[in-house]
């Protein structure tokens, strides 16, 4: 490729440097970023407040948190939990209020029908002198017949009746009603925020980690973002260094110690308690910037896409 191959116009294929160029120009299509070094946490700061933790702790999945955010957080989880829980214990019983009075209208209804039903039983005397037939028939001022009069008054009612029946949005009577939305019942259990899972306070770990001796002579060749080593082998840590976390002492040593090292003998170096394959915690890190991190660091938007 030339170097104006990127900018011709001339060609007959609409490339896709063409295509990326026009997406991020019209505001159409999902947009693609790459994330840096900037936008990606370090291993060592907390996953809610983003800064180095002053007292670490760290959940069963890795997850490392400083104990002041994830205890508030954990109290604020169980007093939107209760609110919830006492709404949806007022709305239970709202809707069995509701309920008993529906059966007792109901109950109404079906006492004034049977009221009706056996009042109807009783009719009034019929002269046997007249025949039902001339009684409809004959009247005596040579009006219309009853017949006809009932079947208009019929016919009327019936006609009022579809009327009244038929969808008028501006009768309050017949507008829809604007229901209050039914709440689910809360679970009540405490979720992380990162993993989703549960997660309660005894799940919590302690962590320490082993600072940088500033007395080593190779401090000077470190750079400044370089604060902590393994517990036992000290090398430095970094987002680029998977670290695990060793649960009877809390200390923070690199994967290729445990490799190398621990899982021969499964004894933590450090406070010598026998360790079992659940006491090896692998730490949570973020990436380093670079495609060989092991972490996706594609940030995505989705927008409008324009079909022909």
């Amino acid at each position: 490729m030339t170097r104006h191959g990127k900018n011709c116009t001339a060609g007959a294929v609409y490339t896709y440097h063409e295509k990326k160029k026009d997406t991020a120009a019209s505001g159409y299509g999902t947009q693609r970023v790459r994330l840096g070094k900037d936008a990606v946490k370090d291993f060592d700061c907390c996953c809610l407040s983003l800064q180095p933790c002053k007292d670490p702790v760290v959940t069963k999945d890795g997850y490392l948190y400083e104990r002041e955010a994830i205890l508030e957080y954990i109290l604020h989880q169980k007093t939107e939990i209760a609110k919830k829980m006492k709404a949806f214990e007022k709305q239970k019983q709202a809707l069995k209020s509701e309920g008993q009075l529906e059966s007792c209208s109901e109950e109404r209804e079906k006492v004034e029908k049977f009221k009706k039903r056996e009042g109807s039983i009783v009719s009034k005397p019929i002269n046997p002198f007249i025949s039902g037939h001339s009684k409809e028939m004959a009247s005596p001022n040579g009006s219309v017949s009853s017949s006809v009069s009932s079947s208009s008054s019929a016919s009327g009612t019936s006609v009022s009746s579809s009327s009244s029946s038929l969808p008028s949005f501006w009768i309050p009577s017949l507008t829809p009603e604007a229901k209050p939305t039914l709440l689910k019942k809360p679970s009540k259990t405490v979720k992380c925020p990162m993993s989703g899972q549960s997660l309660k306070m005894s799940d919590l770990i302690t962590v320490r980690f082993t600072p940088l001796d500033a007395s080593l002579d190779r401090v000077a060749l470190l750079t400044r973002q370089d604060r902590y080593v393994c517990g036992v082998t000290k090398d430095t840590l970094g987002n680029s260094v998977p670290c695990a976390v060793l649960r009877p002492s809390g200390s923070v040593v690199t994967l290729e110690c445990v490799e190398k090292l621990i899982r021969k003998d499964m004894i933590d170096p450090v406070s010598g308690d026998k360790l079992k394959e659940n006491d090896i915690i692998v730490l949570q890190r973020g990436g380093t910037g670079f495609a060989a991190s092991g972490v996706d660091l594609c940030a995505k938007e989705a927008r409008p896409v324009m079909q022909a």
